[in-house]
């Protein structure tokens, strides 16, 4: 079809089975024409059937090729995911980012995106799920993903159109040295499951359509609650369940390896490399690797503002759940930005219907009980202060502070705190001393995360936004201080940044940022100096007040090369989320050699009632599990890690949480504190032989 190297893939019997449906948009049996590739950086040839060879030059940000759909477009809407096959002819590992484009495709809308890491020589099959841009039957607001039986869009992160489908990109990012590779083919698959999907609700039989429990009602799923009478059954299925697996028999009461060989009994956690590995060691001087999980506790209020009619014999109305009500102070983006919505805790009054008025003392004490026979020995980030507190598990605490903001930086979280603003060092310290008897020299307290998934941007954009920031900007007036001892005379930056300031207080006053090019040595050498500073002020008052505490960092989810040399230099541990598949293949960049903890990761699926997959989609609970105890044994296999955390310990609410729109199908528990049998069997056979699994003897529960 098209020119010869588009063709289709029937629906075919084998042996009595019905083959997956797919069609190839590129299977590289022919030379691609010349108007159908533009090259970015880069240059492409044909090798012979299968072999289209790619070679990305290490020149800017993005360097890349885009194939054009031969006959304008392609339509994929029959289709459940796309695929490409590469394989890596250089000599070194690569990245290598897949995009899938609508027209105007942008890295953030329009498109699909996904990378994949291949060793020398090493050929892999990266695929995403078709994630479709929706046209729901009822109008609903403040959540990430909407029910299907509506036509609401269900998929992690960006959506397409999947029936105009324009173009596919492969790239790098800022590659150190030139990327080669062949792509062998792309095709489209299996088959997309709503064209079977009856959509039969509208404005009028719709609502309400969650119930009493945050439930969805109009689906129905194996271990969905039907009534407050389920409680007592579940209750004793899952006491036989931790009587039969009460954790692992090899671990001390730390969840150190006891077996493993001893080291110098400190009472505290630190970290130590052994035998070409990174590890935790723990108060008794015992190996100790931190297989844990986020928000251990009670999270799961929703929003209720303009929702009246979405509720069905809606809790709140009782005297006895008034104490789950809640205030939104902030939201971050949706529907509900600018406002300060009601929220409603679901999992909370759920809990006190479980376990009656002792609800909360027995609900920490199980989360404990729970972890261990999990295969668990780490409370993570975000967690409740009660739980943790109890004294019975290890556990990370984050810090917050106060400070004045950056005001010409950006951030999806929020703008960036000026680090030369004596309010910075100052409000780390007074959150701090705010530790003094709770979290400082307390032996089960690991460590400390300050902020989260910070907007670090490349490696001029925060001098950048210095300069754009007012006059005075504490971080403007010490670059432009750093700038006159260089130049002395405003003239010779001028020269330098082809600018036309008249003086140094001139430039001081201005808003306007520089051409980022003429100015980039400048720009990197302060960029270089805001980040050393905000990692070492940091550590500084963390050590002034808990020596014996470790400092993890700010659990990056964007960085660059010169942030993660700042953060490996001043930090105990250095932190990443690292939403992937694996991680088998991370490094820090530059040769960098530190301890990393992984902060987040997850995995999700549809079939329990919710709405989203959460960033990592995955076909069922059983695959989810599969990709549990995989991303687990990669991270155990790689030196460079001292342990990792899942995001999170329960369900987001099924209506959206309140701070962003998340209703992700993420927990080791559901809504109503059922647990999820089948990632927790992944989860208990990784973890009751992680130990012997990080030294090459592989041993489950």
């Amino acid at each position: 079809m098209g020119r010869g190297f588009l063709s289709l893939g029937l629906l075919f019997c084998v042996g009595g089975l019905l083959a997956e449906p797919k069609m190839d948009l590129y299977d590289f049996a022919n030379a691609v024409p010349a108007d159908l590739v533009e090259h970015r950086e880069a240059s492409t040839s044909w090798e012979g059937r299968g072999r289209f060879r790619v070679r990305l030059e290490p020149k800017g940000m993005w360097p890349g090729i885009t194939l054009k759909a031969p006959d304008g477009k392609w339509d994929v809407s029959d289709y459940d995911k796309v695929s490409v096959q590469l394989r890596n002819i250089g000599k070194s590992m690569i990245n290598v980012g897949f995009r899938f484009d609508n027209p105007g495709a942008n890295g953030s809308q329009h498109c699909l995106q996904e990378f994949i890491m291949l060793e020398a020589g090493e050929r892999r099959v990266l695929t995403m799920k078709i994630n479709r841009k929706s046209t729901p039957t009822v109008k609903l607001f403040g959540m990430r993903g909407y029910p299907a039986e509506i036509g609401g869009s269900t998929g992690a992160g960006k959506t397409v159109e999947p029936d105009n489908i324009i173009c596919f990109l492969l790239f790098g990012h800022a590659p150190k040295e030139a990327m080669e590779f062949e792509v062998e083919r792309v095709w489209v698959h299996g088959e997309f499951a709503g064209k079977k999907l009856t959509q039969k609700f509208t404005e009028e039989n719709f609502f309400p359509f969650i119930d009493t429990f945050g439930q969805f009602i109009h689906r129905d799923w194996p271990g969905k609650l039907h009534g407050a009478k389920d409680f007592p059954v579940r209750i004793q299925e899952e006491a036989v369940d931790l009587a039969k697996y009460p954790g692992p028999e090899g671990w001390n009461k730390w969840g150190g390896w006891v077996a493993g060989p001893s080291f110098e009994a400190t009472g505290f956690f630190r970290t130590l490399k052994h035998e070409g590995k990174w590890w935790l060691v723990d108060p008794d001087g015992k190996l100790f690797f931190s297989h844990g999980i986020d928000c251990v506790g009670l999270e799961g209020t929703t929003p209720l503002d303009d929702r009246d009619h979405w509720f069905q014999d809606f809790p709140g109305k009782l005297p006895e759940f008034q104490d789950c009500f809640a205030k939104q102070w902030h939201v971050v983006n949706g529907y509900y930005k600018g406002k300060q919505p009601k929220l409603f805790n679901f999992a909370r009054a759920n809990l006190r219907r479980k376990y009656g008025e002792t609800w909360q003392e027995t609900a920490a004490n199980l989360a404990h009980k729970r972890l261990r026979s999990w295969g668990m020995n780490t409370i993570g980030n975000w967690s409740d202060r009660f739980i943790w507190g109890m004294k019975k598990t290890p556990y990370f605490v984050t810090i917050g502070s106060r400070a004045k903001i950056l005001e010409g930086s950006t951030g999806y979280w929020g703008k960036f705190a000026d680090v030369f603003d004596p309010s910075f060092a100052e409000g780390i310290r007074k959150s701090m001393e705010g530790q003094r008897g709770v979290t400082v020299d307390d032996p089960w307290c690991i460590g400390y995360f300050v902020n989260n998934e910070l907007s670090w941007g490349d490696d001029k954009s925060l001098a950048l936004a210095s300069l754009q920031s007012p006059p005075e900007q504490a971080a403007k007036i010490e670059f432009v201080r750093q700038l006159r001892n260089k130049y002395v005379e405003i003239g010779k930056l001028n020269a330098v940044w082809g600018t036309e300031h008249a003086s140094w207080d001139a430039l001081l006053a201005s808003r306007e940022a520089p051409n980022p090019e003429k100015a980039a040595e400048d720009l990197r050498a302060f960029y270089a100096a805001f980040a050393d500073r905000y990692f070492r002020v940091i550590k500084e008052e963390i050590k002034a007040v808990a020596p014996n505490q470790l400092y993890a960092g700010c659990r990056f989810a964007w960085v660059n090369p010169v942030v993660a040399a700042m953060s490996a230099r001043h930090c105990d541990i250095v932190s990443y989320n690292l939403y992937r598949r694996d991680v088998a293949n991370f490094k820090l960049p530059d040769g960098l050699d530190a301890p990393v903890i992984i902060g987040e990761f997850h995995f999700g699926a549809l079939d329990r009632g919710m709405f989203h997959t959460g960033l990592v989609a995955t076909e069922s609970q059983e695959d989810r599990a599969n990709h549990y105890k995989a991303y687990v044994e990669s991270v155990l296999a790689n030196p460079t890690f001292v342990g990792c955390h899942w995001f999170k310990y329960m369900d987001e609410p099924t209506t959206g949480r309140g701070l962003d729109e998340e209703n992700y199908q993420i927990g080791f528990l559901d809504i109503v504190d059922t647990p999820y049998p089948e990632t927790i069997a992944a989860s208990r056979e990784v973890g009751y032989g992680m130990y012997e699994f990080r030294f090459g003897k592989k041993q489950g529960k």
